[in-house]
């Protein structure tokens, strides 16, 4: 089992602040999300963009996420627009040596 992540970018449609309003709605819902290991908020306020990145603890975790309603519900949210999922599986053994926030999995 490998853990993935997946990024998320959008234009925000609002201001900032009124997108903060409804990311803090979202944040407890995304926190009981099962499979999800953390998620990082992204904002480019300049640019008028925002999303995130997620690390998931396996694939059938990811893709239960971006089939199910909290994702529905973001991607059809009036507030944004021109989203974008990417899919990465992680590079275990160099993320641990960079001191990135991921597990390795234990072989058996």
């Amino acid at each position: 089992m490998s853990s993935k992540i997946l990024q998320i970018s959008f234009h925000l449609n609002v201001p900032r602040a009124e997108f903060e309003d409804i990311a803090r709605s979202l944040a407890n819902d995304f926190a009981q999300l099962p499979g999800l290991t953390w998620k990082i908020w992204l904002m480019d306020e300049t640019e008028r963009e925002a999303g995130g990145i997620y690390l998931f603890e396996d694939a059938s975790s990811m893709e239960a996420y971006l089939e199910g309603p909290l994702a529905a519900a973001v991607m059809s949210h009036p507030a944004l627009s021109d989203l974008v999922a990417k899919q990465f599986d992680v590079i275990e053994d160099c993320t641990a040596i960079t001191r990135g926030p991921v597990e390795i999995a234990e072989t058996a």
